[in-house]
Protein backbone atom coordinates (compact mmCIF):
# COMPACT_ATOMS: atom_id res chain seq x y z
CA UNK A 1 0.00 0.00 0.00
CA UNK A 2 1.37 3.21 -0.76
CA UNK A 3 2.07 6.40 2.18
CA UNK A 4 0.37 8.65 -0.80
CA UNK A 5 -3.20 10.38 0.04
CA UNK A 6 -6.04 9.16 -2.39
CA UNK A 7 -7.07 11.41 -5.17
CA UNK A 8 -9.94 14.33 -3.64
CA UNK A 9 -11.97 17.05 -5.25
CA UNK A 10 -13.09 20.16 -2.64
CA UNK A 11 -16.93 20.84 -2.81
CA UNK A 12 -19.31 23.28 -0.96
CA UNK A 13 -22.60 22.18 0.14
CA UNK A 14 -25.15 24.49 -1.85
CA UNK A 15 -28.44 25.37 -0.22
CA UNK A 16 -30.86 24.12 -3.04
CA UNK A 17 -29.15 20.93 -2.28
CA UNK A 18 -30.78 20.36 0.91
CA UNK A 19 -33.19 18.56 2.08
CA UNK A 20 -36.86 19.66 4.08
CA UNK A 21 -34.90 18.87 6.99
CA UNK A 22 -31.96 21.16 6.06
CA UNK A 23 -29.29 18.75 5.32
CA UNK A 24 -27.96 17.71 2.28
CA UNK A 25 -29.99 15.59 -0.02
CA UNK A 26 -29.24 11.28 0.18
CA UNK A 27 -28.92 11.37 -3.41
CA UNK A 28 -26.55 14.37 -3.66
CA UNK A 29 -23.64 12.58 -1.46
CA UNK A 30 -24.09 10.09 -4.62
CA UNK A 31 -23.40 13.20 -7.36
CA UNK A 32 -20.26 14.53 -5.40
CA UNK A 33 -18.99 10.80 -4.89
CA UNK A 34 -19.64 10.62 -8.93
CA UNK A 35 -17.94 13.86 -9.41
CA UNK A 36 -14.62 12.35 -7.46
CA UNK A 37 -14.87 9.53 -9.77
CA UNK A 38 -14.59 11.31 -13.02
CA UNK A 39 -12.49 14.07 -12.26
CA UNK A 40 -10.02 11.14 -11.27
CA UNK A 41 -10.71 9.30 -14.39
CA UNK A 42 -10.09 12.66 -15.99
CA UNK A 43 -6.73 13.63 -14.15
CA UNK A 44 -5.52 10.21 -14.71
CA UNK A 45 -6.06 10.43 -18.56
CA UNK A 46 -9.38 8.10 -18.96
CA UNK A 47 -10.60 10.91 -21.86
CA UNK A 48 -8.14 8.48 -24.07
CA UNK A 49 -10.65 5.84 -23.22
CA UNK A 50 -13.36 6.52 -25.13
CA UNK A 51 -11.30 6.42 -28.70
CA UNK A 52 -10.81 2.38 -27.29
CA UNK A 53 -14.13 2.06 -27.38
CA UNK A 54 -14.86 0.87 -23.92
CA UNK A 55 -16.00 2.86 -20.76
CA UNK A 56 -16.41 2.49 -17.26
CA UNK A 57 -20.48 1.35 -15.95
CA UNK A 58 -21.63 1.57 -12.70
CA UNK A 59 -22.65 -1.99 -11.81
CA UNK A 60 -23.30 -1.51 -7.17
CA UNK A 61 -23.01 1.74 -5.17
CA UNK A 62 -23.47 1.80 -1.29
CA UNK A 63 -23.15 3.88 0.83
CA UNK A 64 -23.05 4.31 4.79
CA UNK A 65 -24.30 7.97 6.11
CA UNK A 66 -21.96 9.11 9.11
CA UNK A 67 -23.06 12.85 9.89
CA UNK A 68 -25.06 15.61 8.29
CA UNK A 69 -24.11 18.20 5.99
CA UNK A 70 -25.57 21.72 5.75
CA UNK A 71 -25.78 24.60 3.46
CA UNK A 72 -22.47 26.09 3.77
CA UNK A 73 -20.49 23.39 4.83
CA UNK A 74 -17.40 22.44 2.46
CA UNK A 75 -16.14 18.35 2.30
CA UNK A 76 -13.27 17.14 0.54
CA UNK A 77 -14.42 14.23 -1.41
CA UNK A 78 -11.79 11.35 -2.01
CA UNK A 79 -11.42 8.44 -4.59
CA UNK A 80 -9.11 5.28 -4.76
CA UNK A 81 -9.23 2.65 -7.54
CA UNK A 82 -8.56 -0.86 -6.14
CA UNK A 83 -8.57 -3.70 -9.05
CA UNK A 84 -8.72 -7.37 -8.73
CA UNK A 85 -9.07 -10.39 -10.47
CA UNK A 86 -11.99 -10.57 -13.54
CA UNK A 87 -14.28 -7.81 -14.48
CA UNK A 88 -15.01 -5.70 -12.15
CA UNK A 89 -12.90 -2.72 -10.05
CA UNK A 90 -13.80 -0.65 -7.16
CA UNK A 91 -13.88 2.96 -6.12
CA UNK A 92 -14.07 4.35 -2.68
CA UNK A 93 -14.88 7.90 -1.88
CA UNK A 94 -14.95 8.93 1.33
CA UNK A 95 -16.67 12.42 2.07
CA UNK A 96 -14.51 14.42 5.01
CA UNK A 97 -15.67 18.09 6.42
CA UNK A 98 -12.73 20.27 6.27
CA UNK A 99 -12.36 19.78 10.08
CA UNK A 100 -11.65 15.83 9.51
CA UNK A 101 -14.79 14.68 10.35
CA UNK A 102 -16.38 11.91 8.17
CA UNK A 103 -19.77 12.54 6.32
CA UNK A 104 -20.11 9.17 4.17
CA UNK A 105 -18.37 6.22 3.24
CA UNK A 106 -19.49 5.13 -0.83
CA UNK A 107 -18.16 1.91 -2.06
CA UNK A 108 -19.04 1.45 -5.89
CA UNK A 109 -18.62 -1.87 -8.33
CA UNK A 110 -18.11 -0.90 -11.48
CA UNK A 111 -16.85 -2.66 -15.09
CA UNK A 112 -15.18 -1.77 -18.39
CA UNK A 113 -17.79 -1.88 -21.00
CA UNK A 114 -17.27 -2.53 -24.75
CA UNK A 115 -19.62 0.17 -25.87
CA UNK A 116 -20.31 -1.89 -28.90
CA UNK A 117 -21.26 -5.65 -27.80
CA UNK A 118 -22.29 -3.76 -24.54
CA UNK A 119 -20.36 -6.53 -22.89
CA UNK A 120 -18.03 -5.95 -19.45
CA UNK A 121 -14.51 -6.92 -21.09
CA UNK A 122 -12.08 -8.86 -18.81
CA UNK A 123 -8.92 -7.04 -17.13
CA UNK A 124 -9.94 -3.28 -16.62
CA UNK A 125 -6.97 -2.67 -15.47
CA UNK A 126 -4.93 -3.77 -18.38
CA UNK A 127 -7.34 -1.67 -20.64
CA UNK A 128 -7.02 1.17 -18.58
CA UNK A 129 -3.04 1.11 -18.61
CA UNK A 130 -3.72 0.59 -22.61
CA UNK A 131 -5.27 3.59 -22.85
CA UNK A 132 -2.72 5.13 -21.52
CA UNK A 133 -3.78 6.25 -18.23
CA UNK A 134 -1.45 6.93 -15.45
CA UNK A 135 -2.75 3.86 -13.03
CA UNK A 136 -0.07 5.45 -10.14
CA UNK A 137 -3.20 8.55 -9.86
CA UNK A 138 -6.02 6.03 -10.34
CA UNK A 139 -4.86 3.85 -7.26
CA UNK A 140 -2.59 4.52 -4.68
CA UNK A 141 -1.78 0.41 -4.24
CA UNK A 142 -0.47 1.14 -7.49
Amino acid sequence: MSDREPFQVRIKVRHYELDTLGHLNHAVYHSYGEVSRLELVEKAGGYGLEETGLGPVLLESHIRYRRELRGGDVVDVSCDTTFGEGKIFHMRSVITKVDGTVAAEIDCTLGLMDLRRRKLVDDPRGHFERAGMDLKILSTSE
